[in-house]
């Protein structure tokens, strides 16, 4: 028999929990032609949570100990390491990756089954048709992040793809191979390739709760994701070193030669500070481009695991 497994990170999400599983319940009670012969599993990921989602995971699977399961991290290790905890411990033949928010349709799963059934297609994605009730800043800086990440990047990303999504086996040991331990999971959902289609559905309020994902994160996600998947940035910082360089060249040579033809002139130190400040502007902010890069290169020398188990079900 086939299993689907479905990993939902949490991070206290103590009110959405039970919220979550009886709608996904019912979504498999309600469709018996699409799960017959299917069994499915509920990998269920708490990120080191400091509300009560541990102990209503634990209630949650001493009610169903057959299909409910959930790992509790040490600390805090951000989403990225519980959806690599997931993808890790996930044994099903079908994969689906899921917000515990309800903001992620769970009624859309018959249909992504179904496309992958088809044999035409590796992983079903999800994207929003909209991005209604979110902070219009926040919508902006969302396209522009899209916007530049795919003109800079050889891995193209869907715009307003969600990291809900159902996978293949196969797809899904293609993407285990991957060790790093920087991850941005949307991009190496596409570097890892296989055929994509897309769903789009509505954007729909959270369950319960209020979102943890503050604009800051949102904005460091976001040059995370930048560094991650593109050497742009360096190139940049490179041509804006050579173009300086070659600048401070043609200024020595008008200045000999106004100096050899015109005898020297007093010049005013109010400009030649701003030009100083400015070109040491340009210089940290180089330097702060490499910096980035080598804190990513620093981090992976050391072979941290990504995450630490503190209890298991």
């Amino acid at each position: 028999m086939q299993k689907i497994s479905l990993i939902v990170p949490c991070y206290n999400e103590e009110l959405t929990i039970e919220i979550f599983y009886n709608t996904v319940e019912k979504v498999f009670h309600d469709n018996p032609e699409t799960f017959k012969d299917i069994a499915h599993e509920y990998r269920f990921i708490d990120d080191g949570s400091t509300d009560k989602t541990l102990p209503e995971l634990q209630q949650l699977q001493a009610k169903h100990p057959e299909t409910v399961h959930y790992l509790s991290f040490s600390r805090n290790f951000g989403k990225e390491a519980g959806l690599a905890a997931g993808l890790q411990h996930a044994e099903g033949d079908y994969v689906a990756v899921m917000d515990v928010d309800l903001q992620d349709p769970p009624a859309l799963l018959p249909e992504m089954l179904e496309l992958l059934q088809t044999g035409n297609y590796d992983c079903v994605g999800t994207m929003r048709a909209n991005r209604h009730g979110e902070p219009a800043i926040r919508s902006f800086f969302s396209r522009a992040f899209y916007s530049v990440i795919n003109k800079i990047s050889k891995v193209q990303i869907v715009p307003n793809a969600r990291d809900y999504r159902l996978m293949t086996r196969q797809m899904v040991d293609a993407i285990l191979e991957l060790p790093e331990y920087n991850r941005f999971s949307k991009g190496i959902f596409n570097w890892v390739g296989f055929k994509t289609t897309y769903l789009t559905f509505e954007n729909a309020p959270r369950s319960a709760g209020e979102s943890h994902w503050s604009f800051w994160q949102l904005l460091n996600y976001s040059i995370e994701a930048i560094v991650d998947f593109s050497e742009v940035p360096l190139k940049i910082a490179t041509f804006i070193g050579g173009m300086f360089a070659f600048l401070s060249i043609i200024g020595m040579i008008f200045i000999i030669i106004r100096k050899l033809f015109w005898g020297n002139s007093v010049g005013g130190w109010a400009s030649l500070v701003s030009i100083m400040l400015f070109v040491s502007g340009i210089q940290l902010f180089c330097l702060g481009i490499i910096g980035n890069y080598i804190g990513k290169i620093y981090l992976e020398s050391k072979h941290r695991p990504q995450y630490i188990v503190k209890e298991q079900r």
